[in-house]
């Protein structure tokens, strides 16, 4: 049902029974110094995915690379952490494989199960929807200042707790809402090129309000004090045509635009590579008070932060 002809999440596969398959895989080097903490946070990213398809994960395999001159402790450590998050929300972790690498590497390949009528994807955004946000953007800035060690512990407790905050529970509200029918989670390609996936798969123009998205504590502030990860420039170029001195990079329409009240920090943080970020999904106009509503009452946090429109791309405002 999704596949390789379409930027998803997940690759879904029909089993006939009313019921499909959905599958991912996703592993990334530590943002964070405590192996167990890294473990979960890799789990929890993982795990997005099949959430952001509509689906229910039950089983994951490990997949992990580890250097040779590092005690094993450290890896079985990362492995814990990861298998006592996929627990918390019932996913058995298997099994798995590891090699041999030059920097530790770990995440998972997770498997779930979706009603084939209900499957969410990127492309089915629609004129009029609302675009609802379910955790604050910052990570990359601020896992950047940890490295750099002058992130305050406050706001790198902050980052930490939102990245292994596992995206089970607005799955579950999206679960009880059927109109909603497109949906991605918001990982390296930041806020702005995930937004712009979805607007193109959907052949529509999106517009966010920067003043309405959530950002992490102190990461406005480490962004502006130029603590941004590489992968922000790559974003932002790749989507723009522009670097951030405003020179041409490349000859292309670009995908991205925002209005020039955005200053650099916002700038940063809209095009920041994001780990296990939150679920960013359209909702039709007359479910909009019942989808509030119905987060509200499940105490999960969903930030209305702007709407689809005809045309073409993604425009901060």
């Amino acid at each position: 049902m999704v596949g390789l002809e379409a930027p998803d999440d997940a690759a879904v596969w029909n089993l006939g029974d009313g019921r499909a398959l959905v599958q991912t895989v996703d592993f990334f080097p530590p943002v964070v110094d405590d192996p167990a903490t890294f473990g979960r946070i890799a789990a929890a990213n993982a795990l997005s995915d099949i959430y952001a398809m509509g689906g229910t994960p039950f089983m994951a395999l490990a997949v992990a690379g580890f250097p040779d001159d590092v005690p094993l402790e450290i890896l079985a450590d990362i492995l814990r952490g990861g298998a006592e998050a996929a627990a918390s929300v019932g996913v058995i972790v298997a099994g798995g494989h590891t090699v041999t690498d030059s920097e530790p590497k770990y995440g998972l390949c997770v498997t779930g199960i979706v009603d084939p009528s209900r499957v969410l994807t990127k492309g089915a955004l629609r004129p009029g929807d609302r675009l609802f946000l379910t955790k604050p953007i910052g990570t990359g800035v601020v896992t950047t200042a940890i490295k750099r060690d002058v992130a305050p512990k406050h706001v790198a407790d902050a980052a930490i707790e939102s990245m292994t905050l596992i995206n089970s529970a607005p799955a579950s509200v999206l679960a009880t809402l059927p109109d909603v029918r497109a949906c991605t989670d918001i990982t390296g390609y930041g806020l702005a090129g995930h937004g712009s996936e979805m607007a193109a798969a959907s052949g529509a123009m999106i517009v966010i309000e920067w003043s309405r998205v959530p950002v992490l504590p102190g990461a406005a502030e480490l962004a502006a004090a130029g603590h941004v990860p590489g992968g922000t420039g790559r974003n932002r170029a790749y989507l723009t045509g522009r670097d951030a001195n405003d020179t041409d990079v490349k000859q292309i329409a670009p995908r991205v635009t925002a209005a020039a009240t955005l200053d650099e920090a916002a700038l940063a943080l809209a095009f920041d590579p994001q780990t296990s970020g939150g679920l960013l999904f359209g909702v039709p106009p007359p479910l909009v008070r019942r989808s509030a509503e119905a987060f509200a009452s499940a105490g999960v946090m969903a930030h209305e932060i702007g709407e689809v429109r005809e045309g073409f791309g993604l425009h901060f405002v």
